[in-house]
């Protein structure tokens, strides 16, 4: 139990409002594209119709490594990222490291995209904010992470408003937490017969309850994630360095040693990820290449965390001659506490260490945060409702964002399973999400009452779910025998996921209008 003075408790009620009605709507969108970020791989496994199941790190890559070396300019073997992309494809980008006009770090270079059999499908020529971006192929995962991450706003202006967000989640945790006088009481307190308004505060109570440790995990860490480079990197290399990021990234992440700038031809990079995989159980996720074909070249190979772990791991080899040097840490040379944390902020905040399961729990854990924002919301505008301070446009608002976000995160679902066979993926995909959000905002206009907007976003948003797996079928992606015979069962789960969410969708609005339509006086005419 949590006993605060009446004032005390009256001024944590007010800022646990004012944190949610101020930013509210903004974080509900943060955290809701988050809740379906938390599976973008297998969304886009599942709307790609990938079926492939072999890492691009299981197949052969060392002689076109080589070759890439051999074509690509001396001046961009400064460094070497090697990742996958679309169906576990590999991709390769030769670059070296300068400042633009404004002394920022950038990256510039040549991005290699490897078909399996190793050959270049395609080369482009530039900086990493200006090639790197999302494919025919990704560009529904691509956009769920953008959204979450940034809303969609220029660098560093979106990650600064989402760590903002982030802080404003932790605030409302807070209060929300001190203001329970019967903490342990309110986590069961559900009065079935009591009033509307009581039962939705008895529902918002036991879900912010029974969520709050993920509330913190979640606010910290995406706080973490957002301040890190847009304010903690600045602020310490202008302390420390001068202002010069590049010597904080080698000081803190690289690698230090003698520099040896002599020739010297890569090591054999397929001994090295066969090795990485014996070590950590896990086939590499990145790997880094420091100073390509010279003497003191590193390889750095990045895993997933180790069964029962949460930390990921990092392990550093002698790029020359393809030996294992260390275990790296994550920060510095040396393990520490510092490094430990920072390693397992990403593992907390994505929910990815522990496979599907976690993601399966954070995913759970994220429906009840937006669930519980929303409801905040309405809690908010119930009590004004019932006063003389009635805010009908906010209470549409509300209504129009809180239902007319889900309905066109799945128009954008199906408009890209529509564009992608076309080749116009990364143009629809952004396109449908505007297109229907303008719908949804043009029916809280002129829809007759808060009710109807409700009632028609579910009805919409439930169809379009359950059309989501037929139109991935029509579209030309793989039946559900061809996917589980090539050893990928998510495109099955995600099919039936899709059903039973629209289905339940539908069954809540079936149920809802029901209700409506029992408390609806009866006319008679008169006689």
């Amino acid at each position: 139990m949590i006993h605060l003075p009446r004032d005390e408790t009256k001024l944590m009620v007010a800022v646990h409002g004012w944190s949610g009605i101020v930013l509210g709507l903004l974080l509900y969108a943060v955290v809701l594209t988050g809740t379906a970020a938390v599976f973008a791989e297998e969304i886009g496994i599942w709307s790609a119709g990938h079926v492939e199941t072999r890492s691009a790190f299981e197949r052969p890559l060392d002689s076109a490594i080589r070759d890439l070396g051999a074509r690509t300019p001396a001046q961009y073997h400064e460094g070497v990222d090697l990742f996958e992309i679309g169906d576990h494809n590999l991709g390769a980008f030769f670059h070296r490291h300068e400042k633009d006009a404004g002394g920022n770090l950038i990256n510039r270079g040549i991005y290699y995209q490897l078909d399996k059999d190793g050959r270049v499908a395609k080369a482009l020529n530039g900086t990493g904010e200006e090639i790197f971006g999302p494919r025919n192929d990704d560009a529904l995962s691509s956009f769920l992470v953008d959204t979450h991450v940034r809303l969609h706003i220029p660098n560093p202006w979106g990650l600064l408003l989402t760590g903002i967000l982030g802080l404003a989640m932790l605030v409302a945790a807070i209060s929300g937490l001190l203001i329970h006088r019967h903490l342990f009481k309110d986590i069961f307190t559900l009065r079935r017969n009591a009033s509307p308004v009581l039962i939705d505060r008895d529902r918002h109570s036991v879900a912010g309850t029974w969520s709050l440790p993920f509330a913190f995990i979640l606010a910290f860490t995406g706080s973490f994630f957002s301040f890190f480079g847009t304010v903690g990197v600045p602020i310490v290399a202008m302390a420390a360095f001068g202002g010069d990021v590049q010597a904080l990234n080698e000081t803190v992440f690289g690698n230090p040693g003698k520099p040896d700038p002599r020739p010297a031809a890569i090591g054999n990079l397929d001994r090295i990820a066969a090795d990485a995989f014996r070590r950590t159980g896990e086939v590499p996720t990145f790997v880094q290449i420091e100073n390509f074909g010279r003497a003191d070249a590193k390889v750095t190979s990045f895993h997933h965390p180790k069964s029962g772990d949460l930390a990921p791991v990092t392990l550093l080899y002698d790029g020359a001659t393809a030996r294992f040097d260390r275990v790296k840490p994550t920060i510095g040379t040396r393990p520490s506490a510092g490094g430990t944390l920072a390693a397992i902020m990403a593992p907390m905040h994505f929910g990815n260490f522990a496979g599907i399961l976690s993601k399966a729990v954070w995913f759970a854990l994220g429906f009840a945060m937006c669930y519980v924002t929303l409801t905040g919301l309405q809690l908010w505008l119930a009590r004004r409702r019932e006063g003389t301070r009635s805010l009908d446009w906010l209470d549409r608002t509300v209504s129009v964002v809180g239902f007319g976000l889900p309905f066109a995160l799945v128009v954008t679902a199906a408009a890209f399973l529509i564009a992608m066979p076309l080749g116009s993926a990364i143009f629809w995909t952004p396109a449908a999400f505007l297109i229907a959000s303008a719908i949804a905002i043009l029916g809280g206009a002129v829809a007759p009452s808060r009710g109807a907007i409700d009632r028609a976003l579910q009805l919409a948003t439930g169809l379009v779910m359950i059309a989501l797996p037929a139109l991935r079928l029509l579209t030309g992606g793989p039946g559900w025998p061809v996917a589980m015979g090539a050893g990928q069962p998510m495109i099955a789960i995600m099919d039936m996921a899709f059903l039973f969410a629209g289905g339940w969708v539908l069954w809540g609005h079936f149920k809802q209008f029901r209700r409506t339509a029992l408390r609806a006086p009866v006319l008679y005419p008169a006689e």
